[in-house]
């Protein structure tokens, strides 16, 4: 079996990266909230933000498991089974790997949300979570790793143009059991009692990554940092009543600042949430910081620090839900959108799923053919109604005539079935693959094939004699120049 390598190891050109310059002008403001945050440490904190930013992957066990993968040139993030730290940053962009959903690039300390998780949830159950501001899709990445196969977990966008982003990454990680939707959290009232986890990563001011993004500090003052903590406030008032009883909230945000972090914190604690303290081993060096009642100290969230940690600024904080909330009843309507395939039709797309009993088959109105989990058939018939806008499902491909044109997502799924026929790539083919250019080989070949890379799927092709027709889809398409790299 191939043994794939993740960028660590690779030879592929570094991506710059831009710390903050020393003498940088800083917010007098921000100075003056860290050095009060932070007394004789602030010196530590100033100096890391002029370091190198670390650089941290999160693998698609599924995608890179077992003997397929060889981590021992990699240090581990000790809060993540599936993170590790790379040696230096290279050209994503031009790793067939990444392209294909391997991967994530992931922040090491946004990271510590499956600690937050492994200590909070039964994992070993089906539940169903709701990642309640999900692009561009990290956490929502990492949360469909980390769940039963069996659980639901519909990732949210409020911000439209932000939804392509998310569903493209959701895509190249390949789990069936997602629910993409584009709705403000107010307008998710149908789905009352709902959930058993919710995460809201809220948007916020963004302190934590001044150190990779320097333009944010230039950007940030206390009305910008006010106007995040009522908006803030305004989510987690949206996100309360969607948990069912017992369910767990996890809040967390890139920032430092009480605020946004320790006022949120207490304000849960007053409408109906019961704080849930972890237990972070010392040598971690994450801050357990009061954000609670000041008298009674009831509640506390955890601050990474960059001068603590290998990792940016980031919060979390976890909760339990104490309040009723009365549930949404399933109805045992039919589906508003899609039709269920035809038995002949379904015969031609079940042998293209690796376990195709476990799935139904449909067909929307513009002919797109999806296949759905047969554990969460009910649970998708109730959010075809609950929701107005939403993708569900995983993505077929299409009829046409005697043909079967299968989707990108339909290749980039971990449920593929492995047995398709298939074509090994070079890196030289494969990111040629990923410039949507047609590929040319000796032999000839025919017919659908997966196009491959160390034995991870990239997408399609159709051989005609010895041409390869490329059916990467031209937004996917990468338009850095690869002569040099190949």
């Amino acid at each position: 079996m191939t043994t794939n390598k993740l960028p660590g190891n690779a030879h592929l050109p570094a991506e710059s990266s831009q710390p903050i310059q020393p003498g940088a002008e800083w917010p007098s403001a921000f100075l003056a909230q860290m050095q009060t945050q932070l007394g004789a440490e602030f010196a530590k904190f100033e100096s890391a933000l002029v370091e190198p930013t670390p650089v941290s992957i999160r693998i698609n066990a599924r995608k890179l498991g077992g003997a397929a993968y060889d981590p021992t040139d990699l240090v581990p993030v000790p809060w993540c089974p599936d993170g590790y730290y790379l040696p230096e940053r290279p050209s994503f962009t031009l790793d067939p790997l990444f392209q294909a959903g391997a991967y994530y690039v992931q922040e090491a300390s946004s990271m510590l949300l499956h600690e937050a998780l492994r200590q909070t949830v039964n994992l070993d159950r089906p539940l169903r979570v709701l990642d309640l501001c999900a692009a561009p899709g990290g956490k929502s990445t990492l949360l469909a790793s980390a769940l039963h196969p069996d659980s639901l977990l519909v990732c949210n966008e409020v911000i439209r143009s932000r939804v392509s982003v998310l569903r493209e990454n959701l895509d190249k990680w390949g789990y069936p059991n997602v629910v993409v939707s584009n709705h403000d959290p107010e307008d998710m009232s149908k789905l009352t009692g709902f959930f058993d986890v919710v995460l809201v990563d809220a948007p916020c001011s963004g302190e934590g990554l001044f150190r990779k993004d320097p333009d944010a500090m230039q950007e940030w003052s206390e009305a910008s940092v006010d106007l995040c903590s009522a908006r803030q406030k305004r989510i987690l008032a949206a996100a309360a009543p969607l948990l069912d009883k017992d369910g767990i909230l996890i809040y967390s945000t890139c920032t430092y600042n009480d605020r946004e972090n320790a006022e949120n914190v207490r304000y849960l604690t007053e409408i109906g949430f019961r704080n849930k303290p972890l237990i972070l081993p010392s040598e971690w060096n994450i801050v357990e910081r009061q954000a609670g009642d000041p008298e009674t100290g009831e509640a506390v969230g955890y601050q990474c620090y960059p001068q603590r940690v290998r990792g940016e600024g980031f919060f979390i904080s976890a909760f339990k839900k104490t309040g009723f909330t009365a549930p949404v009843k399933l109805d045992a309507r039919t589906f508003r959108t899609i039709r269920a395939l035809r038995p002949r039709e379904t015969a031609s797309a079940a042998k293209w799923l690796q376990n195709p009993a476990d799935f139904s088959f449909w067909e929307k109105p513009n002919g797109d053919v999806m296949a759905l989990p047969k554990a969460l058939e009910k649970t998708y018939l109730f959010l075809d109604s609950a929701l107005k806008s939403k993708g569900f499902g995983l993505e077929m491909g299409q009829f046409k005539g005697t043909d079967f044109v299968p989707s990108h997502a339909l290749a980039l799924s971990t449920a593929v079935n492995q047995d398709l026929p298939g074509l090994e790539l070079s890196k030289e083919d494969a990111l040629r693959y990923f410039k949507k250019e047609n590929l040319v080989f000796d032999e000839p070949v025919k017919g659908w094939l997966l196009a491959k890379y160390k034995g991870v799927n990239l997408g399609w092709v159709k051989g005609v004699g010895t041409r390869v027709n490329n059916y990467l889809p031209k937004d996917w398409r990468i338009r850095m120049d690869i002569k040099e790299y190949v």
